[in-house]
């Protein structure tokens, strides 16, 4: 029996990541449970950085964007000298399971803890959408929104000077939020991880749609493909199109979650409990076909990144 339960938020923040700390909280709390938030992610695990929460202590948060418990990496937490401070400070506060919001670095963290006797439940924290065992992440219905807004209004601007707006996205190896957004947005060219970078193959079809009447492109890009800057001045040189790079950078990972993102995060938080009291570990939350479910961790990070090809087809068809 379980009496008292962590909980901490790991890596890049995401908007939602305060909606599964409150359901964590509140879940625990309403089942007997003690809950303390541990701030700054695995290097407070570390060091002691225990907060007691009470049911006020996640008050007015669900709206709010970022990690109330803040976030930091630590590397080091994979050395066994490290991982064993960890765990004689969890077990010194009497904390007897941890719920993990991040990456899939952070789950490696959770299971890792979770074979030294301390059940840890992992939840996907990451606007990347680039975790298995779920279809989508936590973060990643907000920053879609972002990018969406942004790329409307670079679409106005476009129109009016005859411009091909390049823009930038986050996904770290992950071309979900480009592909999404891309259908979103109605652009011209999504380039992704999965489509592969070919400039001539980009230049020519921005000459082919010039030629049939578009006053206006929008290319998007998945971050780490190539340099953006470089791609709008050989747009400008090759084409009729003036070429313009945008970067939106952390904007993306910025503002309040949207309802989806705050209901998604809402009910893994109630899930990633329910497991611990039934006494399981090593495990993460995901939602598949709408539905709440979990996994091994070990088979999560195992898994090959599943395809998108449909969205991919989709997307060609639109152009």
């Amino acid at each position: 029996m379980i009496k008292k339960i962590g909980v901490l938020t790991s890596g890049g923040d995401s908007p939602g990541m305060n909606a599964a700390i409150r359901a964590v909280t509140r879940t625990a709390l309403m089942s007997g449970i003690e809950v303390v938030g541990i701030r700054d992610g695995y290097r407070g695990l570390v060091e002691g950085l225990y907060i007691p929460f009470k049911r006020s202590s996640v008050s007015e948060t669900i709206s709010s964007g970022g990690t109330i418990l803040g976030s930091a990496r630590l590397p080091e937490f994979k050395e066994e000298a490290v991982l064993m401070k960890g765990v004689e400070k969890l077990k010194e506060n009497n904390v007897d399971a941890v719920v993990v919001i991040g990456g899939d670095g952070s789950y490696r963290g959770a299971l890792a803890l979770t074979k030294h006797g301390i059940n840890c439940i992992g939840l996907p924290g990451t606007i990347d959408n680039d975790i298995e065992g779920t279809d989508f992440t936590i973060g990643f219905d907000t920053a879609l929104n972002t990018i969406v807004e942004c790329v409307d209004k670079l679409r106005d601007t476009s129109n009016s000077h005859h411009r091909c707006s390049v823009v930038e996205v986050m996904g770290n190896h992950c071309g979900d939020l480009a592909i999404y957004s891309g259908i979103s947005c109605g652009a011209e060219v999504v380039i992704t991880p999965e489509t592969g970078y070919d400039e001539e193959a980009v230049l020519e079809k921005l000459k082919y749609l010039e030629k049939l009447g578009k006053s206006h492109a929008i290319v998007i890009v998945s971050e780490k493909i190539c340099d953006v800057q470089n791609l709008a001045d050989k747009i400008s040189k090759a084409t009729g199109f003036a070429g313009r790079a945008t970067i939106l950078g952390h904007i993306q990972r910025g503002g309040s979650p949207t309802p989806t993102d705050r209901v998604l995060a809402s009910r893994m938080g109630a899930k990633a409990v329910e497991l611990l009291i039934e006494g399981k570990g090593g495990e993460c939350v995901g939602i598949k076909n709408n539905e709440i479910v979990s996994m091994p961790i070990e088979e999560c990070v195992s898994l090959p990144r599943s395809s998108r090809k449909e969205f991919y087809r989709l997307f060609d068809r639109l152009v």
